[in-house]
């Protein structure tokens, strides 16, 4: 059992009222959610994918039609990590919440799949999904866990089964625009919010990073959870420095037992 201070104890037990007070919750979610489940983020001094790479090289929508190799060679090991990663105790945390009805969305910056494996029901993917990869010249989408599990185990490119052209992750490179549908959903979402709670994002990638500020705008509540501070934390009713992991079921079992 991990000892937690007072003060955060305090904070936590806040964080569980505004839970049960609120009409329409919404969270959201960034990188940092995912690293207890051994999926690094993508910032962190030493650990984070940036650390290593330079992102406009490697994972950029140019660089993907130009040399689709690169690309694939620096998204392998990323692949095989989200393909056998399980949901951690934040993520079913955050599931029960929305199967209690405290938690209306979730909105995620993440392509991992976590939150569904989790659970959770309605989940807003701002930066597309692992689940399908579409073809670059006749767009026919398939379901991506076959020609993943090919690609990760015996470095096979995944190939169309209908022109044999390139498939593509349906996930949002550097030089393509956010999928339309889940921008405007989270918009909508933000707009409606009565409480908004960011857990493990830096807020530090636009647009996603300015929905809690159209929160705020219209008088929402906003708690935010991450290792490190981010540009919102003075304006928030609450912030704590912590794991997400640690925080956030023990914010569930307070919502939970102090009804």
């Amino acid at each position: 059992m991990i000892s937690l201070s007072s003060q955060t104890q305090e904070s936590i037990e806040f964080i569980a009222d505004l839970f049960r007070q609120s009409k329409y919750a919404v969270v959201l979610t960034g990188a940092g959610i995912s690293t207890s489940s051994g999926i690094p983020d993508f910032r962190s001094a030493g650990s984070g994918l940036w650390s290593h790479d330079e992102p406009l090289e490697v994972a950029s929508l140019s660089t993907f039609r130009t040399a689709p190799e690169k690309f694939f060679a620096w998204f392998r090991p990323l692949a095989g990590q989200i393909f056998s990663a399980q949901p951690n105790p934040a993520h079913r945390a955050l599931a029960e919440l929305e199967e209690a009805g405290h938690v209306h969305s979730i909105i995620t910056q993440n392509i991992d799949m976590l939150h569904q494996k989790a659970g959770s029901q309605n989940v807003i993917e701002m930066h597309g999904t692992m689940k399908t990869l579409t073809c670059t010249q006749c767009y026919h989408q398939v379901d991506a866990e076959p020609y993943i599990r090919s690609f990760v185990e015996e470095n096979e490119l995944p190939h169309c089964p209908k022109c044999g052209q390139i498939l593509k992750p349906d996930v949002i490179l550097f030089g393509e625009q956010l999928p339309q549908s889940a921008w405007f959903k989270a918009q909508r979402e933000a707009r409606q919010c009565d409480l908004m709670l960011v857990a493990g994002s830096s807020l530090e990638v636009l647009p996603v990073a300015g929905l809690p500020m159209q929160a705020l705008d219209r008088g929402a509540h906003l708690v935010i959870i991450n290792n490190t501070p981010t540009y919102l934390n003075i304006r928030a009713d609450v912030a704590i420095l912590e794991d997400v992991a640690t925080i956030i079921p023990a914010i569930m079992e307070s919502v939970k037992w102090q009804k």
